[in-house]
């Protein structure tokens, strides 16, 4: 009885076709909810390390001295968006990750 179930499910995915979509050239067109990627306008920052102590996941190191340096590990970040509410000069943002920079 099995062997006629499978051959039904062989059939009828060799004519339905593929699920998936084709990548490269379909799109999928981006969630409305979806938070994107973290764009930093570092000419306005002031390196005061607030958005590394609000970033719950310590995706954010910032360090004033020897030299003024900000980093960010995008593997680590979860797009929460506690970065960005709390910076005091709004030089962080989230954008669509289809936007053009």
């Amino acid at each position: 009885m099995k062997l006629f179930t499978i051959f039904g499910n062989i059939v009828r995915n060799t004519i339905r076709g593929p699920v998936t979509r084709n990548y490269p050239a379909k799109v999928r067109d981006p969630f409305p909810t979806e938070r994107g990627r973290l764009i930093i306008e570092s000419d306005k920052c002031i390196y005061c390390g607030i958005c590394s102590k609000k970033c719950p996941s310590n995706a954010i190191t910032v360090t004033r001295q020897p030299e003024k340096s900000w980093q960010f590990e995008r593997f680590r970040c979860i797009l929460c968006g506690s970065c960005v509410e709390s910076c005091p000069k709004k030089c962080l943002h989230l954008v669509s990750r289809l936007e053009k920079e």
